[in-house]
């Protein structure tokens, strides 16, 4: 009975959006580097925050060391530290994997009944139509709460993520307002990207966040792009180039790092 409640929530919610202009120039997805090369351990990168914006104005990924996580919107970038802090990132600061785009909402709509996280992923699925597209989106809204975890910065010689995780602070915001900026991925990239959904958030006084395990929407705006494009930079570091990048393992090892 829950499951056909969800369905006919979302089937209603999804006729209340609107489609914005579809004539404007559709986005392209930036990548640098590869999501199973953070997983084997390359967690130094030479591109920077600067950089990064040159390729888009909303985004998220991490930081060298594995420094907490990173978020981006209206170009501004914020580093979500391992305390569930977070402050304004270093144009100077590198990452070792990130994925930009110049957000071009082309659907929005307001959600002004309550939802959780398997309730918006079916709402963002709905909208976008097609599994095998990329998709931006972007909620402003208030939120009963948001469970999220930030993985402490690493020392040399780096661990594999699986057992950089192992310990990693969790932390629940509860009653706050904030940001969830995130990718859904179609599931072909798994390895290259993250297949499905991935997601970091940042509270409006921007003092706190992480990257998104789970939330509950009290109310708010999600605006959503369809993406077609991907583009990625190939680090040139030796640690890139002798890492392990695909494994029989790597599909669950990517699932367990991103919750």
């Amino acid at each position: 009975m829950k499951n056909a409640g969800v369905c006919c929530c979302v089937e209603e919610i999804a006729r209340s959006f609107a489609h914005l202009n579809s004539a404007q120039p559709e986005s392209e997805i930036y990548q640098t580097s590869l999501m199973s090369a953070l997983i084997d351990g390359v967690y130094d990168g030479s591109a920077t925050i600067a950089e990064l914006l040159e390729h888009g104005d909303f985004g998220l990924g991490t930081f060298n060391d594995l420094d907490g996580e990173l978020v981006a919107f209206d170009s501004e970038v914020h580093q979500l530290r391992e305390d569930g802090s977070a402050r304004v990132a270093g144009m100077g600061q590198r990452t070792p994997f990130a994925v930009m785009t110049h957000f071009r909402p082309t659907i929005c709509g307001q959600l002004s009944t309550t939802l959780d996280k398997v309730d918006v992923q079916a709402l963002i699925d709905r909208m976008i139509g097609s599994p095998n597209l990329f998709c931006a989106f972007r909620i402003d809204g208030h939120f009963e709460r948001v469970e999220t975890r930030t993985v402490p910065r690493q020392t040399k010689p780096y661990r594999p993520m699986l057992q950089a995780i192992e310990n990693q602070p969790i932390f629940t915001f509860k009653s706050t307002s904030g940001t969830l900026v995130g990718f859904r991925c179609p599931p072909y990239v798994q390895g290259i990207n993250v297949a499905g959904f991935h997601v970091h958030y940042i509270t409006d006084d921007r003092k706190g966040g992480g990257h998104v395990l789970d939330y509950r929407l009290l109310e708010g705006k999600l605006e959503l792009a369809k993406i077609s494009t991907l583009r990625i930079d190939l680090p040139h570091t030796e640690s890139f180039q002798q890492a392990t990048l695909h494994s029989e393992e790597m599909s669950a090892a990517i699932e367990a790092a991103e919750g």
